[in-house]
């Protein structure tokens, strides 16, 4: 990296930390630290609350996805707006009119104390893993990139977010991540504008296109009832509706971006405004993965991008077999960009299709190649990582960008991992303080409860760089954090369901329930059963069904042992 953008990446991310805890100064009462105040307007609820789903990973791991496998992922958000109706309609009026400083304050209105004490443990189980991978993702692919010590990566991460998250509490998140999505939209809308400079002048973004789309990269929706596909328009319309209900109508880390909101009216149009940017903003973050596929089918590129792996089959016995491999690829590499050449240049349509299909099939053989270089990455090191779809763009942003625009992209990157994990903390402090604490340590006065909150938020941050300093890369980054969520999220939304809609069922059997559908959401996650996004569906009718059961037998023995102390 050059000085310049050593002075942009610094730069952005000091001021950032500084501005956000010059605007949350003097938060001394609960309302002000927990909710900002409950001042925010809709746009910051908006921009809040997508900052807070779209961490780094999304930015790394999201183009690595679409150059692998094509714009299908953008499927997984197809419920996302379903979800924030549903949200708008029912779950803000009930925040709202209850005034409740977390989601599971409700639970205990509606149920018990026990069943709204067990909703925000999973919450914090899974959200406090959530948080350290949050950290993690971005610091173990810049260090084998950039070759920084990857402790010392996840600590100065984790630190600058504890600092403004710990001083300003939920304002100062709010405020912050206002100026981290705008670096984050602006550093991407250029990095796409630079790759579509770098082709060649014959290629226009129509031919780019059309380039993608002859491999299959184009290919958004996916129709078919295969439970093998993780991503199909089924999945992304019912699975995806539940995940995203589950995440932003249940999940602390997004109910306290839009409980900061002025009104009720604030809030459902900062949620409404979320759902109609997040999908639009997945396909553009698809398509610059997309355009670096087009822009490699011109430039030579690694036969695999995770460099820390090259290494370790480079310094093994499999080396020549490895750079065998290298070398065939370089001549295929040839082969492309003389076909992708030709193609600029024809005007019949005929032509074009017959020279797309040899350039699609030379493609097939590149994958091919790529999948034969995990094998023996494999060979040389078991335990080696073999997918490497976080690295693309990193690793083009760094080999190919020009001076400046390298620190700003690494500034997005950063500036996403912070964004996403002072949300996180933020609502890990306030559901600690709020459910468990308070809860327990009754009497005491606000200044009491904002520094309990500071302490928790702190020690959740130090939790979180633990985590992120002993986790393993586990597939692909996006993946896992969803998986994690899918996971606990189905049995914490069944529950608000039975809260919500079904006041037959009582707090005994939804409690009972709960435990009992967790224990199996893991064992059908752990044999591997179905695609994690059909988890939250089965987790929230488990839960449902068997609360159900447990309430006609618990509400009949109720019934029977009324009976017999009349007579």
């Amino acid at each position: 990296m050059e000085q310049i953008d050593w002075y942009i990446l610094i730069g952005t991310l000091v001021f950032i930390v500084l501005y956000g805890t010059y605007k949350a100064r003097g938060s001394q009462n609960v309302t002000d630290y927990l909710k900002g105040g409950s001042d925010s307007r809709w746009w910051t609820i908006g921009l809040s609350v997508m900052a807070t789903q779209a961490s780094a990973i999304t930015f790394l791991s999201t183009p690595g996805q679409a150059f692998h496998s094509g714009m299908g992922f953008v499927q997984f958000y197809f419920g996302l707006p379903i979800a924030m109706v549903v949200i708008c309609l029912v779950f803000i009026p009930i925040y709202h009119r209850l005034k409740v400083f977390t989601a599971y304050e409700y639970l205990e209105t509606r149920f018990d104390l026990k069943t709204r004490t067990l909703t925000a443990i999973l919450f914090l189980i899974q959200r406090g893993l959530a948080a350290g991978i949050t950290i993690f993702a971005p610091a173990i692919i810049l260090s084998a990139v950039l070759g920084w010590d990857l402790i010392q990566l996840n600590v100065i991460i984790g630190v600058l977010v504890i600092i403004y998250t710990v001083s300003g509490g939920t304002k100062a998140v709010s405020v912050t991540q206002k100026q981290q999505m705008a670096v984050i939209f602006g550093g991407m809308f250029l990095a796409f504008l630079i790759i579509l400079n770098y082709l060649p002048l014959d290629i226009n973004f129509d031919k780019a296109l059309q380039i993608a789309g002859a491999s299959g990269k184009l290919d958004v929706l996916d129709f078919s009832f295969n439970l093998d596909n993780k991503y199909t328009f089924w999945s992304g319309i019912i699975g995806g509706s539940f995940l995203a209900l589950s995440y932003f109508g249940t999940d602390q880390s997004q109910v306290q971006r839009y409980l900061s909101g002025r009104s009720m009216k604030e809030m459902q149009m900062g949620m409404i405004f979320n759902g109609l940017l997040k999908v639009p903003m997945q396909f553009f973050i698809l398509l610059v993965g997309v355009m670096v596929f087009v822009f490699y089918q011109f430039n030579s590129s690694p036969l695999h991008f995770n460099p820390s792996s090259v290494k370790d089959v480079m310094e093994s016995e499999f080396a020549q077999e490895y750079q065998s491999l290298e070398a065939e690829k370089t001549q295929l590499e040839k082969e492309i960009r003389a076909k992708q050449l030709t193609f600029s240049v024809m005007e019949d349509d005929a032509d074009k299709s017959g020279i797309l299909s040899e350039i699609s099939a030379l493609n097939t053989q590149e994958a091919a190649l790529r999948e034969q270089a995990k094998e023996t990455i494999i060979k040389a090191n078991p335990d080696a990582e073999t997918n490497d779809k976080d690295y693309v763009f990193i690793h083009f942003i760094l080999n190919n960008l020009p001076k400046g625009l390298i620190g700003l992209l690494l500034a997005v990157i950063l500036s996403a991992a912070m964004s996403s994990t002072a949300s996180e903390l933020n609502a890990l402090g306030s559901t600690t303080t709020i459910d468990l604490y308070k809860r327990n340590i009754r009497g005491k006065g606000d200044k009491h409860y904002v520094n309990a909150s500071k302490w928790f938020t702190m020690l959740w941050g130090v939790i979180a760089i633990c985590v992120a300093c002993v986790a393993n890369l586990f597939e692909n980054l996006i993946e896992l954090v969803n998986i994690i969520g899918s996971i606990f999220y189905g049995n914490v939304l069944g529950i608000f369901l039975l809260a919500f809609f079904f006041k037959y069922v009582k707090s005994k059997a939804v409690f009972i329930a709960a435990i009992i559908t967790q224990a199996i959401i893991f064992y059908v996650w752990w044999i591997d059963l179905m695609p994690y996004l059909w988890l939250n569906l089965a987790g929230s009718a488990l839960v449902i069904f068997i609360a159900f059961v447990l309430q006609g037998v618990i509400g009949n023995k109720d019934t029977q042992n009324i009976l017999s102390n009349i007579e």
